[in-house]
């Protein structure tokens, strides 16, 4: 199944925050509680998170009590407001509310009802939706390329299908090695404060019967000067034009050291968490998170009461520790100002040539006529059924 879906008019999610103890689907049926879900982590990694948001716009325009069309557009765009806010490093998010804000008003400016277009923002959605897994099964074997087999690799965070609608970013290049046969195994940092590594990564391989290890995030930089780890691997939540790359906390020292030790490191990321509009990592918003996420582990207080504590969710790793970024168009290298630029591009005459087959695809169409598979169909998604 998908990480995030919808059903039953509403945005339904595995809560992430219970696993692996327990396998839940939550549901949210308004703007507020699915802003909530994306703050509160009920969903997490920003590919899911754009998921979410889209998802969100549809919720936004089936509780709007509009009575044209001019106040519906309103009612999306402060639901955009109050989504894009829920996580501010993820540029996922406001990328998919602004596509979903987008093509309400294209069915505006073409005379739709209210109802045809929320009927368009839920088929948008979903197209983005189905998109995602199609875009992470490309960026998968791209990535692939590069791995040699028996390659141990580092792995930071979380970034499989719990992290995307289905399949995965660098974990998507792990399932990719495996379909592939390659004798891989995989390092999975804990990654503190909230063990996405420990919690979630460590489930998702173990489920697909892959090798490897967890370990304390401490640990990497021994296991990297020891000649234990081939490649780094991670994901991304926004990277800036000139390739500067923001990820969980913790990314930017692995990549120091990587580096040190003549390790390669490719950040894996869809075009959509490439933001063309900021020149460099320093312009990235770093989220700040709750000092209870450093001082407790589950309901167990670590930490003296009252300690002051800062916890960014996020660090920037400066693009010269960077081998290469795997997009579903390719791997990009340096210089990363052109390669991120024609990877971005490509991916957006992809999208409007899809769109442009789709609609004419439904213009000719009748009621007698079959559908027939997609060239580019994705394979068969991971099954994250506990």
């Amino acid at each position: 199944m998908r990480t995030v879906f919808w059903k039953d008019q509403q945005v339904q999610m595995i809560d992430q925050r219970l696993l692996p103890g327990e396998f839940v689907i939550a549901s949210f049926a308004t703007v507020d509680e699915v802003a909530r879900s994306i703050r509160e982590m009920y969903v997490r990694g920003a590919p899911a998170i754009g998921a979410t948001g889209a998802y969100g716009m549809v919720v936004a325009a089936q509780a709007s009590r509009a009575a044209d069309t001019a106040g519906l557009l309103a009612d999306l765009a402060a639901a955009k407001e109050v989504l894009d806010a829920a996580r501010p490093t993820a540029v996922n998010l406001s990328w998919a509310t602004a596509r979903l804000l987008e093509t309400a008003e294209e069915q505006v400016a073409n005379g739709a009802t209210l109802e045809a277009v929320r009927a368009a923002l839920l088929a948008e959605a979903e197209t983005l939706a189905d998109e995602d897994v199609a875009i992470n099964r490309r960026m998968g074997f791209h990535g692939a390329e590069v791995i040699p087999d028996g390659a141990n690799l580092l792995h930071h965070c979380n970034t499989g299908a719990l992290a995307v609608v289905d399949f995965g970013t660098a974990l998507g290049v792990v399932f990719a090695c495996q379909e592939q046969g390659k004798n891989i195994h995989v390092w999975v940092d804990e990654t503190r404060p909230r063990l996405q590594g420990a919690r979630l990564t460590a489930w998702e391989l173990m489920r697909a019967e892959i090798p490897m290890h967890l370990i304390a995030d401490n640990a990497a930089g021994h296991l990297m000067r020891t000649g234990k780890v081939d490649v780094v691997i991670f994901g991304a939540d926004r990277v800036a034009a000139n390739g500067d790359v923001a990820n969980k906390i913790g990314t930017y020292k692995l990549g120091v050291v990587a580096r040190e030790n003549g390790i390669p490191v490719y950040a894996v990321v869809p075009t959509s968490t490439i933001d063309l509009n900021l020149p460099d990592g320093d312009q990235i918003p770093i989220e700040e998170r709750d000092a209870s996420e450093v001082t407790y582990v589950g309901e167990t207080l670590i930490a003296p009461v009252d300690v002051p504590v800062y916890n960014p969710a996020f660090d920037v790793t400066p693009h010269r520790y960077i081998t290469g970024i795997v997009t579903e168009e390719g791997i990009c290298y340096p210089p990363f100002e052109k390669s991120l630029r024609q990877a971005k591009e490509a991916a957006e005459a992809r999208i409007r040539a899809t769109r442009s087959q789709r609609s004419g695809a439904q213009q000719g169409q009748d009621h007698h006529s079959t559908s027939a598979t997609s060239a580019t169909e994705s394979p068969p998604a991971t099954n994250l059924t506990p």
